[in-house]
């Protein structure tokens, strides 16, 4: 009876550790996250859901940055971050980093420009085509808000276009000839689905304090709706996991499930 009662301890010792270092490594090292939009295709995708490295781009100490692999953000990585404007405080965006601090960037035509030299960028979807200025059909918006985002910051912003207010007034500030200059202690993102994506062209920079991680692999990616997102109600949220019990096989996107992110 007194060998069961220490089995009967030491298993509970054990799973408490267990538990201990699984919240220790989830709130700490890595975190999941769900793409809830369409702003990062074909990278990622609406459904896919993400495992989160904090470790990597976490503030370092005297000791732990010669033990531990930290590094800083670097052109081309997808990071997870906060949203840098007041009015979305709090929403987690998943962009890739265009800008670092001290690069001039400027796009002409879709095209992307750092430090005067055109990007390569196989992992970029685009589906812009310049506005037929010969239909009328088309509002002035539609062309303004075309050649704002593929040739920015030359067109001047606008709110028609869905730039945020506070962006409105600081951008100017950070124009330097044709470029936007990436201040100190800050980055310049962009969408991979370029047309569908609020970007830093939109709110402007991430403050590197707001940077969260990056997406390492894909854990399990399902078809989801395009505005699940949006629905917030018990019962929306109820159905659809109702939805996802029922066709967990058949709508899981098996060949994402451990893909790596890049």
């Amino acid at each position: 009876m007194e060998i069961s009662h220490e089995v009967h301890r030491g298993f509970i010792a054990e799973w408490t550790v267990t538990i201990v270092l699984l919240l220790f490594a989830t709130t700490t090292l890595v975190q999941a996250f769900v793409i809830p939009s369409a702003s990062m295709e074909d990278s990622l995708l609406i459904g896919d859901h993400v495992l989160v490295d904090k470790l990597t781009f976490a503030p370092f100490g005297p000791v732990s940055k010669h033990l531990l692999p930290y590094r800083d953000v670097r052109r081309g990585d997808i990071v997870v971050f906060l949203h840098p404007d007041p009015h979305d405080a709090g929403t987690y965006v998943v962009k890739r980093i265009m800008g670092v601090p001290g690069d001039r960037i400027h796009l002409r035509n879709g095209v992307v420009y750092r430090n005067g030299q055109a990007l390569t960028e196989p992992y970029v979807q685009d589906t812009s085509t310049p506005v037929d200025q010969r239909q009328e059909s088309y509002l002035d918006t539609q062309r303004g808000s075309w050649a704002y985002r593929n040739n920015f910051p030359a067109v001047p912003p606008s709110d028609e276009y869905n730039v945020y207010p506070n962006w409105l007034v600081e951008l100017p500030s950070h124009i330097q000839g044709n470029d936007l200059v990436v201040p100190p202690g800050y980055y310049f993102a962009m969408g991979d689905h370029r047309d569908v994506s609020l970007d830093s062209r939109y709110w402007g920079f991430i403050p590197k304090e707001n940077i969260i991680g990056r997406p390492m692999f894909i854990y399990w990616s399902f078809e989801t709706p395009s505005n699940q997102y949006q629905k917030t109600d018990i019962g929306d949220r109820v159905g659809f996991l109702a939805h996802v019990v029922l066709h967990f096989f058949d709508e899981t996107r098996w060949r994402r499930t451990l893909r790596v992110v890049r």
